[in-house]
């Protein structure tokens, strides 16, 4: 039976420190809008939930679209951000340390790693497990999944069947998303929306 997903990055947030951290970011004005746009742009599409990553820009995310759209919001450990490892709590450039890993794995090392974090490859296989999950649990369905840019960027091409280097043309802005459809096991992408203003 076809499933359809509506896989999301978070709107635009602000972080607490200045810091390179795994956790927090906060909606800021633009952000909140971003979610509540993605909520009013899949009114239409008759989703019947929403799952998201536990970081709070995803959650804020979510709550504000699934208001919007009038459904339950249901939280995975595995749709959060690749871990930024041995970056955490200095003033290291994100940008400086993980592109160069992602850039590994886009050229096939599966063992591409943030150093003191994980494998890229293993982080794509968690975001794979929830949705599968969600596409298992919803099948018939449409359902907003809202997670973060890396993870999207490296999961969807391993999920589709696509060449790693398609990664780099899934810069999704806050809101944007892309479409996909299961149907049996196969996944395919019918919409890509990369950014909602």
């Amino acid at each position: 039976m076809v499933v359809r997903l509506f896989l999301a990055r978070h709107g635009l947030a602000e972080y607490e420190t200045e810091l390179v951290t795994d956790d927090g970011g906060s909606l800021t004005v633009e952000g909140r809008a971003q979610a509540r746009e993605l909520g009013r742009r899949l009114e239409a599409e008759g989703i019947a939930a929403v799952w998201c990553s536990p970081l709070s820009r995803a959650v804020q995310t979510a709550e504000i679209a699934a208001g919007v759209l009038g459904v339950g919001v249901t939280v995975r450990e595995g749709l959060r951000e690749y871990g930024v490892g041995s970056l955490a709590g200095t003033s290291g450039s994100e940008r400086e340390v993980i592109g160069p890993v992602f850039e590994r794995w886009v050229d096939g090392d599966d063992e591409a790693t943030i150093p003191g974090g994980e494998v890229v490859s293993e982080s794509i296989e968690r975001v794979v497990r929830v949705l599968t999950e969600v596409a298992d649990r919803h099948e018939g369905e449409s359902v907003l999944v809202v997670s973060h840019g890396g993870a999207v960027m490296a999961t969807l091409p391993v999920l589709v069947g696509r060449p790693r280097t398609t990664a780099w043309h899934l810069l999704l802005g806050g809101g944007g998303y892309v479409e996909l459809v299961r149907d049996g096991r196969a996944w395919s992408v019918t919409r890509e929306t990369p950014d909602l203003g």
